[in-house]
């Protein structure tokens, strides 16, 4: 699908890779509903990139989700793409996974998704497609200790894109999954149980990418429309 003149629907658009992208998809001439629960980023965002709707929103409440939506549809009268991006870290090995934190983190890694593709997927449906794409992990095609916190949620992210790509293809409505790995963003910093070994701290490394490349392959992916893409 080409970017141009679509709306898309950005979540995590704040900062990291979803700033990152909005920014992408707006130069590549989309218009972008920016959703995260910093109101205050939003709106400066929202003032650089022309055209754009900030939305604040908590993903992990289902009525955030669907007043997103709501207003994407009300402001632009569709939606074309829809990014999953937001989400949470948390790690550590399997025997001390706390179960309330890690209920509290799948609302906004898993569910949320889930809830996210169900709103845009009528609107889609009845405008003759779109595009999903959901932010997996390098993690998700890994198997590493102390890590199978995080990474089951994006196995999971995983399986129900490529299913729902399968059901879904009938309606012109693609689904795609996008795997990155350490990007140069905060996202460890805010990680339950944050990683000890000096990575995902938002510094830079010979091994990790910055959110603008990662950006740039998404919007790659959504052009060429394939099932998966890594970094």
């Amino acid at each position: 699908m080409e970017v141009n003149n679509k709306i898309a629907i950005v979540t995590g658009a704040s900062e990291g890779i979803g700033l990152a992208l909005s920014r992408a998809l707006t130069r590549e001439g989309a218009r972008v509903v920016l959703a995260a629960r910093s109101e205050d980023k939003l709106k400066e965002i929202e003032k650089e990139l022309p055209g754009s709707l900030a939305v604040a929103a908590d993903l992990r409440k289902p009525e955030d989700i669907a007043r997103l939506v709501k207003l994407a549809i009300e402001k632009f009268g569709r939606v074309d793409i829809l990014v999953n991006n937001a989400g949470q870290g948390i790690y550590g090995p399997v025997e001390m996974i706390d179960i309330d934190q890690y209920k509290e983190v799948l609302e906004l890694n898993l569910f949320a998704v889930i809830r996210a593709m169900q709103a845009v997927i009528p609107h889609m449906r009845s405008q003759g497609g779109g595009i999903i794409v959901n932010i997996s992990s390098m993690l998700s095609k890994q198997i590493i200790p102390g890590l199978a916190p995080y990474a089951s949620m994006k196995y999971a992210i995983n399986a129900l894109s490529l299913t729902a790509r399968m059901e879904l293809a009938k309606d012109n409505i693609i689904v795609s999954v996008f795997h990155p790995k350490v990007t140069v963003t905060h996202f460890g910093l805010n990680a339950i149980n944050p990683r000890t070994d000096g990575r995902e701290t938002g510094v830079a490394g010979p091994d990790t990418d910055t959110a603008e490349d990662v950006a740039w392959h998404i919007v790659d992916l959504i052009r060429s429309e394939q099932a998966e893409m890594m970094m």
